[in-house]
């Protein structure tokens, strides 16, 4: 192929003793995303498999791409239907993506950029979990934030969430919820409020986007919006999280391949649900008698239960681990939106919350298993 003569014409520069030699982790993280490694093992027993690292995050990043358009559209059609104009399909896919695309070129820019200079300045191949990191970012932020928060957001989420631990697989927190927590404390409002939601809404008086959730912390009638609605992603909300259609085509895509856990979504909805459940019955407030199963189709919930949870450096590793992690992130989902009038979502901080405590149930769930184990030998 033309493309790999070209590459290795230019490695022997990068190679050590290579006048570019530095450079060389650069070149190697080009050279492995276009190519699949040649590196072979040399001794041990091992397994050779077709999916590696880069695999793995491209599929991920395909799961993500049925939200990822439809976000695209739904910023058209929140834009012009607010304006009560009747807008052809592809109108609106090109003013969502005139919208998103920048905010996704920023994304990648400024984290790869940062991923490289890490990578050349310690002397390491660069890694490839910012791949996913990369989209998932813009697409849980609003679509009028300004690039330059984003971008500053970025910075932080990976120099301080990700390489301050020492890169891809070390990170306690998932990057792309620091991204999101550090954009919501340090510019507010950008990140909340009736005006953010939907694009331009600042400039024309005539629109407002409030989510579900907000109008109901402000004790609003939400009975405008069906559940047709919730369930389509036909709503103001952050780009990639208003579809749960979307949403859960690439949670099949990630099941069926064996990337996501299916435990972790599953005990998310279950720990939702009882939680939910739970507050109808006492019904004190709009947000508890919200049905419980309406919670699931609103908000972050969908989204972050099946593209953040199931991150594989933060979540949870053993299977009994996955139950109780997913379960505590549903519950812990439900109680920040309930009890939290001034931040009516909750899913961020109770992802962020149990990543924190995840090595800490793994941990006692294998002492769990050892005492059992020993007190069976014991008995024999």
């Amino acid at each position: 192929m033309g493309l790999n003569k070209v590459m290795e014409k230019y490695r022997p520069l990068f190679r050590k003793g290579g006048k570019y030699e530095k450079f060389a982790p650069a070149f190697n993280g080009i050279d492995t995303f276009l190519f699949v490694p040649n590196h072979t093992t040399k001794m041990g027993a091992h397994v050779r498999d077709a999916v590696d690292l880069k695999r793995v995050m491209i599929i991920v990043v395909l799961a993500l791409l049925p939200a990822m358009f439809f976000g695209m559209w739904n910023i058209g059609y929140q834009h012009f239907s607010q304006l009560g104009e009747v807008t052809p399909f592809m109108d609106m896919m090109l003013y969502g993506a005139i919208k998103f695309l920048p905010m996704l070129l920023i994304s990648y820019g400024v984290g790869l950029g940062i991923e490289f200079a890490f990578a050349i300045y310690r002397g390491h191949d660069i890694n490839e979990g910012y791949l996913v990191s990369g989209m998932l970012i813009p697409l849980i932020m609003p679509v009028d934030l300004p690039l330059w928060m984003l971008a500053v957001a970025v910075i932080f989420a990976v120099i301080i969430g990700k390489e301050a631990f020492g890169g891809t697989g070390m990170n306690i927190l998932n990057p792309a919820l620091v991204a999101r927590a550090f954009a919501f404390f340090s510019y507010a409002p950008s990140m909340s409020g009736d005006k953010v939601w939907v694009a331009d809404a600042s400039k024309v008086d005539a629109i407002s986007g409030e989510t579900i959730l907000g109008q109901l912390a402000a004790g609003a009638d939400t009975s405008a919006t069906s559940v047709m609605d919730m369930f389509m992603g036909y709503m103001p909300g952050s780009i990639g999280e208003t579809s749960v259609l979307m949403i859960l085509i690439g949670a099949a895509l990630l099941i069926f391949t064996g990337i996501g856990s299916w435990r972790i979504m599953v005990a998310g909805v279950i720990g939702a649900a009882v939680t939910g459940l739970l507050f109808n019955a006492l019904g004190l407030n709009d947000l508890m008698t919200f049905p419980w199963w309406q919670h699931l189709l609103v908000g972050g919930f969908a989204f972050g239960i099946v593209f953040m949870a199931t991150d594989p450096v933060t979540a949870a590793q053993t299977d009994t681990g996955k139950w109780i992690y997913g379960f505590l992130i549903g519950f812990f989902a439900i109680m920040v939106r309930v009890f939290n009038g001034a931040y009516p979502e909750g899913v961020m901080m109770a992802i962020l919350l149990m990543n924190v405590f995840a090595p800490y149930i793994d941990h006692y769930v294998v002492q769990a298993n050892v005492k059992r184990r020993l007190k069976r030998l014991k008995t024999a």
